[in-house]
């Protein structure tokens, strides 16, 4: 049985939750990514961050990102997937919520992401085509 664990990324950085959204798009810049999971003074996952809410939900709403916290942007509890949940599973979810990005998580620990790149990796083409048409409606 394939596992979350197996295809994920492993080791996420994280933008912390008091960090402005200048530095968050400063980290996702060096580290070539869309999107961040943002944690919180507690080490846990507080939700998700990705380049698009920079733009929709800060700029483009006269908001200066030198001075948002990236914690402002993170809605709701986060949608996540153990790392030993079967492989189906975190498909389903992705599909359900129409996520793009899946944190991982052992215990309380963010310990990966799944994302459509490690799908398409990792499963046959025919699950791949069908989670991202599911995602993408």
């Amino acid at each position: 049985m394939t596992v979350a664990r197996d295809i994920m990324t492993p080791d996420p950085r994280c933008v912390g939750e008091n960090e402005t959204l200048v530095e968050a798009a400063r980290l996702m810049a060096s580290l070539d990514v869309g999107a961040l999971p943002i944690c919180g003074e507690d080490k846990r996952l507080k939700g998700m961050l990705t380049d698009r809410d920079i733009v929709v939900k800060c700029l483009a709403q006269g908001g200066d990102p030198a001075t948002t916290n990236a914690g402002s942007l993170g809605e709701g509890k986060p949608v996540t997937i153990g790392a030993d949940d079967d492989i189906e599973e975190a498909l389903e979810t992705m599909q359900r919520h129409q996520v793009r990005r899946l944190p991982v998580i052992d215990g309380h620990d963010l310990v990966g992401i799944i994302s459509q790149a490690d799908i398409a990796l990792a499963l046959d083409p025919r699950a791949t085509g069908e989670t991202v048409a599911e995602i993408s409606e």
